[in-house]
């Protein structure tokens, strides 16, 4: 299933660490919840995040995530500390299934901060991508580099760093 236009939500992953960042940018990382480097989130498309994204770009990489790639990431969601999710825990959770909890996610309509009481974590932690990064994190992906919009291509990194 290709997304496109039908992504109410992007996926941002951190590739750089927190070394010669301004207090601001750092303060803009902990408001996405990207906390250290190789971690992932969910953010709805809206103007208030697209400004905070392209404020941060040369630490994060992000782009619109299919279906398949939110699912398998969402394996990856820690539950009432380093529990992984699972089907059990998404009923806990008040949906019936990963696959209905990870379809609410591409709409937009919840993002894992809302759920930040109810015991899941805000963030994904991701491992660095097999291979390593294909070009320098140093430029931007149009460019030539890693970071920055990537748009579909995020699938791509993102299964790589699962």
């Amino acid at each position: 299933m290709s997304v496109g236009d039908n992504a109410g939500c992007y996926l941002v992953i951190r590739i750089r660490g927190s070394v010669k960042a301004s207090r601001e940018e750092i303060d803009t990382l902990r408001m996405l919840n990207l906390p250290r480097a190789n971690y992932a989130v969910f953010v709805p498309k809206n103007p208030s995040f697209e400004g905070m994204l392209n404020k941060v770009s040369h630490y994060i990489t992000w782009g619109e995530p299919t279906l398949e790639t939110i699912k398998k990431l969402l394996k990856h969601a820690e539950f009432n500390g380093r529990i992984k999710l699972s089907n059990e825990n998404v009923s806990r959770l008040g949906y019936s299934s990963l696959k209905d909890f990870a379809e609410k996610i591409l709409r937009g309509e919840v993002t894992l901060n809302k759920l930040r009481d109810k015991g899941l974590k805000p963030y994904l932690r991701l491992h660095p991508p097999k291979k390593g990064f294909r070009r320098t994190i140093k430029k931007s992906f149009q460019s030539g580099g890693e970071y920055g919009y990537r748009g579909e291509k995020i699938n791509e990194l993102a299964i790589r760093m699962s």
